[in-house]
């Protein structure tokens, strides 16, 4: 709002000091970025003094982890913390009218309802089970929908392609403003290109970092076209709903989630202002999206948030976020990828997501297939998801080590550490062909 302010006072010739700085993405997200921590750790306080005030607190199942009874009582529902702490900055510094804001905000409005109703049930309700897994996965579902037919049909969501950038010399200092067009920057700047709707995706590997979906589809012609565009959105579709759960299952240990989820926006956040940013993708040789810088200025507030937050969520815990934070995490970062065409990535930039959902698929397929033939349910994890499986010792299965429970902290530290690896690989990937 502060943004649009700004843009309609200068449209009057009204003239602020500084006013210019908001034309700039850089400026815009390093604000975001500030807004969302101060909110985070100021207005955090108040919200968990709030949250105890209402006696809502942790319910704790004892499964025998070290320190885990000691958490009971704890204020959960923390995700309110980080959900105000990244939708009041991009309502005050965000471009409203660009159809990547308005996405990434209903996505964060609706991931945060869906987490909401489900700690609600548990707490307010005492039903432990919360929503039905069928119930949350309809509901990840239909916005995954949303937003695969928004990429569909909306004409704001193109990329361009054969982009080819002549002399980029003295525009540096410009390259970053939302003002600036190629082909407009001083007069030395050439540009020839295709805007189209496009159902490419980067990946790693290959010349052009391209992979098409259309290759996916059996069919040619006009129905292969409805087809590709029908492979397209049910991939949009798993992979936000996944994304979701992902962060939802990993959301086990004090600042797991929330320090993991910070490493991941970061490097979406630097994707989205490469491919918004002509001169970087053509550098980079990645698609120009137009208009996906502004997922920088989001994924900067996102980033700002989590910080905030892990200043109380770090070990020892003072409040857990609950399925209100994690599920709303894990949508934005699903629909962050899909925006910017990365979501092909998010395997190995979500490396530690993704390893804790496997775990999880793979211990229940195991268990049930070995009771099935053995009469006796076996384990290839001490327990799932994989996080604690680090932290149990004295059970029977195929994986044993290590052979002592490691500290929570440990395990924390050490699962954000290989987080930053995975960053570092992913960003790489990018000038691996």
């Amino acid at each position: 709002m502060l943004y649009h302010l700004i843009e309609y006072l200068k449209e009057l010739g009204i003239d602020i000091p500084g006013q210019g700085l908001f034309g700039y993405l850089s400026f815009r997200a390093i604000i975001s970025f500030t807004f969302a921590l101060l909110i985070s750790i100021f207005a955090g306080k108040r919200i968990i003094r709030w949250i105890q005030k209402k006696q809502i607190g942790e319910e704790i199942r004892d499964l025998g982890l070290e320190g885990q009874m000691q958490k009971k009582g704890t204020p959960t529902m923390g995700g309110i913390i980080i959900f105000l702490s990244i939708i009041i900055p991009i309502l005050l510094f965000a471009d409203l009218t660009n159809i990547y804001t308005i996405l990434l905000l209903v996505s964060t409005v609706w991931f945060f309802l869906i987490g909401f109703a489900d700690d609600y049930i548990k707490v307010f309700r005492k039903n432990k089970e919360g929503m039905s897994e069928k119930g949350k996965l309809i509901a990840q579902g239909l916005l995954g929908l949303a937003i695969g037919l928004a990429v569909c049909f909306s004409d704001d969501i193109v990329v361009r392609e054969n982009v080819q950038v002549g002399e980029s010399i003295a525009i540096e200092a410009t390259s970053d403003s939302t003002t600036v067009d190629a082909g407009t920057a001083l007069g030395i700047m050439t540009e020839k290109h295709d805007v189209i709707k496009s159902t490419k995706t980067t990946i790693p590997f290959v010349k052009n970092h391209e992979f098409d979906y259309k290759w996916l589809s059996p069919f040619k012609g006009t129905f292969g076209w409805y087809c590709k565009w029908a492979i397209y959105v049910l991939m949009i579709i798993i992979v936000i709903t996944a994304c979701s759960n992902g962060v939802n299952l990993t959301d086990g240990m004090d600042g797991l989630a929330t320090g993991t989820s910070a490493i991941v926006g970061v490097v979406l956040g630097i994707f989205a202002w490469l491919s918004g940013n002509i001169v970087n993708a053509e550098y980079l040789n990645i698609m120009y999206i137009p208009g996906s810088g502004e997922v920088a200025v989001f994924m900067s507030a996102f980033v700002g948030a989590l910080i905030g937050f892990l200043w109380y969520n770090s070990f020892p815990a003072q409040v857990f976020m609950g399925d209100t934070g994690s599920l709303m995490l894990g949508g934005i970062i699903g629909v962050c990828a899909v925006l910017i065409r990365k979501e092909l990535l998010l395997p190995i930039l979500c490396g530690v997501f993704f390893v804790e959902s496997l775990s999880v698929l793979m211990q229940r397929f195991w268990f049930k297939y070995t009771r099935k033939k053995y009469g006796e349910g076996r384990r290839i994890f001490k327990m799932a998801p994989l996080h604690h499986h680090y932290q149990k010792e004295g059970i029977p299965s195929l994986i044993q080590k290590p052979a002592k429970a490691l500290p929570e902290a440990k395990i924390v530290t050490r699962f954000w550490i290989v987080g930053m690896i995975l960053a570092v690989l992913t960003m790489a990937l990018l000038k691996v062909r």
